[in-house]
């Protein structure tokens, strides 16, 4: 009688592995599962505490920004004006806010009317109309000193003569906040000498001469509201062909800005 060989079983189902691997997946997914729910953001609450900083409801009024079931009813009421508080600021109309953006601003272009009045006063008494103008453009108030009255040809030295006005130009600018920009303009006559090599060095000398003498014989005047600018012979008053129109273009420009004026 031959004996039977049994068959071993063979392996049924998934690998062993496979259950591990499923429970690692399962634990993952419900890792991430957890991470997003607890993401979610409750928009009520997140739309009111917005609501309550752009106000200013939690600093004032409440220990926290969602006081009731529509927490941003009050929020609202209080942007109508219809229910304010003694400490809450009310909301401006736009209206208002550009009247008193107008008034600032008429009040601002006052000051420079007043300031060109008393310039034009100043130059009449003392019969400087010939070599010194002053004019209101949309820059601001525009001083214009010609060379012989500030200047020895072909230096940066203040004379004596200009001395007086530019000691009224400072006492005026004490009376106003606005920025000033002094420029120097030569003709088109080329310099060449140690200290100034071109009309570019001339210019600029100029310009700070009389800022420095503006500081220095002004007291409390704020430097940084002073710019000096040199433009050499690029911006000529006048065609530079005769002596008259040479004298016209060696000048220094004293500029009072206006605020509004974007340069």
């Amino acid at each position: 009688m031959k004996l039977r060989r049994r068959k071993k079983p063979g392996n049924k189902g998934a690998p062993k592995w496979m259950t591990t691997y499923a429970d690692m997946i399962t634990l993952i997914l419900v890792f991430f599962i957890l991470l997003f729910s607890m993401s979610q953001i409750n928009l009520v609450k997140f739309d009111a505490l917005s609501e309550s900083f752009r106000n200013r409801m939690i600093f004032d009024f409440y220990p926290s920004p969602v006081e009731s079931q529509f927490p941003t009813e009050q929020t609202k009421v209080q942007d109508n004006g219809e229910k304010n508080n003694e400490f809450q600021e009310p909301t401006e109309d736009p209206d208002q806010i550009a009247e008193k953006d107008e008034a600032k601003k008429e009040e601002k272009n006052k000051d420079l009317e007043e300031l060109k009045k008393e310039v034009d006063e100043y130059l009449e008494e003392n019969e400087l109309n010939d070599i010194i103008s002053a004019s209101q453009t949309k820059r601001g108030i525009v001083l214009v000193l010609e060379e012989q009255l500030i200047f020895e040809t072909s230096e940066a030295q203040v004379l004596e003569g200009a001395k007086p006005f530019l000691k009224k130009v400072g006492t005026l600018l004490k009376n106003i906040p606005n920025f000033v920009k002094v420029e120097g303009h030569t003709d088109n006559r080329q310099i060449s000498t140690y200290r100034y090599p071109s009309n570019w060095e001339l210019s600029g000398a100029r310009s700070s001469s009389v800022i420095r003498y503006l500081l220095k014989n002004t007291d409390d005047l704020d430097s940084g509201r002073f710019t000096a600018v040199a433009y050499g012979d690029t911006r000529p008053v006048a065609p530079n062909d005769s002596k008259q129109n040479w004298r016209k273009n060696r000048r220094v420009e004293i500029v009072i800005l206006d605020p509004d004026y974007e340069s």
